[in-house]
Order: C-alpha cells, then structure tokens, then sequence
C-alpha cells in the first residue's frame, strides 16, 4: 500500500494523550468494580474526524500484504476517534480462527471475496487417523502457516509504535485469535468429534491436551514478543478486561453441562491458571452450562454474541449477579432489561453506548 505513512501521520495526528487517558481510566473504573452506573457506556470526550480519506481494505486483501493488514486495522482505529466513542484503540493480527489449527497443518478456506469475511480452516482429511499422528508429534513450530504470518504482522506493528509515539502510547497491539481447546479440536477432528466423544474418549482427550498445550506455548510465544503493557489487564475487541486471556468456547453450544465440565472446563482452566485469568466467549445458546462458569477460578467477564438464544435471566443470575462482568453486549438485549427494570450492579458494558444515541462529541 503506497501512502502507508500518510494514513499514520493522520492517526497520530489526532490522538489525544488527555482524552485516550480519561477513557482508559472509565474503561479501568469499570473493571475494577467502581463505575457507580447501571449500564457502563463510555465515550471519548470529543470525537476527531480525519484528515484524509482512509481507504477501504478487504479482508482479503489482507491476508498476504502486510501493508493492508497494518492499514485496515489502524482505519479501525481512525472510525473510533472520529465516532468518539468508547472502543479503546487497538490492533490485532488479523487472521481469523484457523491460526492455530493452521500450525497442525489445516487447510485454510479462504472466503469468497465479496463477503469480506475472515477465513476458516477445513478440518484434516483423514479424520481421527490423522489426530493420531498429531499427537504422536506432539506440539507444532508454532511459525509455521499462520504462525509465523501473525508474528510478522506484530513485528511491524512494534515498528510503527517505535515511530509515531502517540501511536505506541495508546493503540494497543492485542492477542490474535487463538480460539480454545475445544474449538481447535473440532475445528481439526470435523463433525466426527461429536460421535467420539462417546466412542473414544481418551484420544479427545489426548488431542484436548495437545490443543492446550500448544495454545499455552503460542500464547507464551506471543508474550515474548508482546508483552502486556498493563499487568493484570487484557484487551479484545477494544474492550478492557481483568486477566490476559480470552477463551472462545463457540462449540460448547453443542454439549450439554456434564460435556462442558468434562471436556471444556478442565482445559479453559488450565489456561486461565497459567494466565492469571480472563475472559470467555461464546456464540449461540449458553444458558445450560453458564452455571458452571463462575465455579471456575480467574473467569472475570464473558462475551456472548447471541443474547436473543439465550434465557438472559439465567445468564444475568450466574454472572453480573455474582461479579462476573458482561462486555459488549448487544444495546437491544440492554434495552430490553432495563424497560423490565433489571439490575446489573454496574457490570454490564453496552456494545454501542447509550449514551451516544442521545448526546454525540462535537468532533473537531
């Protein structure tokens, strides 16, 4: 991408130290138990509209040409301070969920062009005949396919902290996308994961273990390379958050609560020790197991896509009714609550602020 500097110059431009730091201190308020609201809802306190015209890039795009990756998500970066609201700034290596199944040798499956959608991986051909010869390997080069792709895209990425100060102060370089145990599982074993969890047990569990392993080495790897700028703090999708992890447990909508206890929680958790805690994300329905969730030790908020497939109630009764936080929920499902008058004791994040619908920053 030519111009690359041109595009930074003008995010660097705009940020400013007093307000990126009044939102960082809502956004810490708010994890550390003391926003005294309802519903937290920050935002900047004035919006900066760009000085140039930022280009569109497709995910595509991205995906082999590290200028665009870098671009597209510093445009994420430039949307935010220009809408003024309360997405802290940040940036990821932006490959989607098949980084790690990609180390076992998955084949990506790139999506068509025009859905501007992140890839997928294809699950091995052989099936549980190649999970054995995973395991038998053991832990993959964690630079090879995807690996090594994300850890050059944060290389650049520190460069250009290095060189435009404001940038390197308060955009922040968060985890890629390293899913979970669970998911790297079925994302490599394929629909036959569902029969063998009954059928062969100890081999899901070998290659549970396998996955772990290998999302603890990367995520150590990724440390190394990155390391937390606020020690006891996490961020993922410009959200703040207590711990340094993000576990995406998408597939436990297929199990039941006795499935999660054994074949998910024991593996979320040994992440979550060997991290100091985090978060966990879920798609779809999670009401049947979310029980479970605050027995577990270091779970400190969850994200959930699909409110409108879950009994919230059950939701909010075993998470911001025992200090689990919620982030980003979605502003229908907020509505909805409180117009029947629920309580979130201050630890419900609304994904697009409230606070904007009637009141936005005058943008310089």
């Amino acid at each position: 991408m030519e111009n690359l500097e041109k595009y930074l110059e003008d995010l660097e431009s705009r940020i400013d130290d007093e307000i990126e730091n009044d939102l960082m201190q809502q956004w810490k308020d708010f994890t550390d138990g003391k926003f005294q609201g309802n519903v937290f809802s920050p935002n900047r306190k004035k919006a900066s509209k760009p000085k140039v015209e930022w280009p569109k890039i497709m995910v595509n795009d991205t995906l082999n040409d590290i200028d665009n990756m870098v671009l597209q998500q510093y445009e994420l970066c430039s949307k935010a301070l220009e809408a003024g609201n309360g997405e802290i700034l940040s940036v990821r290596c932006n490959f989607g969920t098949g980084i790690i199944p990609s180390l076992f040798g998955a084949e990506l499956f790139i999506m068509p062009y025009e859905t501007d959608t992140l890839p997928a991986s294809r699950s091995l051909p052989g099936g549980k005949e190649d999970i054995k010869k995973l395991i038998d390997k053991g832990v993959p080069d964690l630079y090879q396919n995807l690996g090594g792709k994300v850890f050059e895209v944060a290389e650049r990425f520190l460069s250009i902290a290095k060189q435009y100060p404001k940038i390197g102060r308060h955009v922040h370089i968060y985890a890629p996308d390293t899913q979970g145990p669970m998911a790297i599982c079925q994302s490599l074993w394929g629909s036959g994961i569902f029969f063998d969890f009954y059928d062969d047990k100890k081999l899901v569990h070998e290659m549970l273990n396998l996955a772990t392993e290998t999302f603890i080495a990367f995520t150590k790897e990724w440390f190394k390379l990155v390391p937390s700028v606020m020690e006891g703090y996490c961020i993922n999708w410009c959200m703040l958050h207590k711990g340094h992890v993000m576990l995406r447990d998408d597939d436990a909508m297929n199990l039941s609560p006795d499935m999660f206890e054994e074949f998910i929680r024991p593996y979320d958790q040994r992440i979550l020790d060997e991290f100091g805690g985090g978060g966990i994300h879920f798609c779809g329905k999670g009401d049947h197991y979310i029980h479970i969730i605050p027995q577990m030790r270091g779970v400190y908020v969850i994200n959930l896509s699909q409110p409108e497939c879950n009994n919230m109630d059950i939701i909010y009764k075993h998470t911001v009714e025992k200090g689990i936080k919620i982030i980003g929920l979605k502003k229908e499902e907020v509505e909805r609550a409180l117009k029947k008058g629920f309580d979130f004791h201050g630890n419900v994040h609304v994904g697009a602020s409230i606070a904007a619908w009637d009141k936005k920053p005058q943008a310089n």
